[in-house]
């Protein structure tokens, strides 16, 4: 993917010229859009906090989208902005979240994305609405057949980091719900090995210290403890936020404590989001 600042120079193309594009122009001022406002989501997540960019340059993308009759842009629009929400959510008080105007934009996305055959963002959706039930409900019962489904298309269809982040889900699930160590490693690590095929460095953190949980959980007390002194160095090297960095530093200070993950199963996505690809 582009650096931010390629990004935002082309948008900033996009939009001077926008009130002379038409057709597949247009389509591609709307990709640029979303391109922008999905790199701005990733940074505000994971280094800066601030989510206004993100969030007008999302908003631009879905009614570019939306007057170009570009139901693909539409449908990523809405799903970006779902996971922006989602995002801002986890920062401020997950008590007073708005979870059904969240699932709204997932649904709203899947919806498009299966009338127009688009399996890849499908996944993407699916993977979003069971955030919602995982994350502020703990509601693992409703969150599985949507990320069962959402690993099978993702495995078919989707990218690296669409499919990682699925195998993550899943991999909590055998950590914290139905306890199976193993299975959960297996998904766990595919999804760290995932991560590193993406080629972000600002994912590479979570996916470091959640496969130390799972070896930790496995009894590879000491390969996973490791791991997870990895993901601090590894989180404060990226520049990740504070509150990121402290929170994989609060899974190690637990696991050399007393041996067990220190796993927040409403951490996730700690930011994870499909990619706007």
């Amino acid at each position: 993917m582009p650096s931010g600042g390629v990004l935002l120079d082309v948008v900033d193309d996009a939009r001077l010229r926008g009130s002379n594009l038409r057709g597949m122009e247009t389509e591609a001022t709307a990709e640029a859009l979303l391109a922008a406002g999905n790199e701005a989501m990733l940074e505000a997540a994971f280094r800066t906090g601030d989510f206004a960019t993100a969030e007008e340059t999302l908003n631009e993308a879905r009614a570019v989208a939306e007057k170009a009759g570009d139901r693909a842009s539409e449908a990523a629009a809405l799903d970006r902005l779902g996971m922006l929400m989602h995002f801002r959510q986890l920062d401020e008080d997950v008590a007073h979240a708005d979870t059904a105007a969240e699932e709204a934009l997932f649904q709203r996305a899947l919806t498009i994305r299966r009338e127009i055959a688009d399996l890849a963002g499908a996944a993407d959706s699916l993977f979003g609405i069971g955030l919602v039930h995982q994350v502020f409900s703990e509601d693992w019962d409703t969150a599985m057949p949507y990320y069962w489904e959402a690993l099978a298309l993702a495995e078919r269809h989707a990218g690296p980091l669409t499919r990682s982040e699925v195998h993550r889900h899943i991999g909590f699930y055998y950590l914290v719900a139905d306890v199976q160590p193993e299975r959960a490693l297996f998904h766990l690590q595919t999804s760290h090995d995932l991560r590193a095929e993406h080629g972000d460095e600002r994912w590479i953190p979570g996916g470091t210290v959640a496969l130390g949980e799972a070896l930790v959980a496995a009894g590879r007390r000491d390969e996973g403890v490791q791991r997870m002194r990895e993901a601090v160095q590894q989180a404060r090297d990226t520049g990740l936020r504070p509150d990121r960095i402290a929170w994989i530093e609060q899974s190690l200070t637990e696991a050399e404590a007393d041996g067990g993950a220190g796993t927040n199963p409403k951490a996730g996505p700690e930011p994870e989001a499909g990619p706007a690809s």
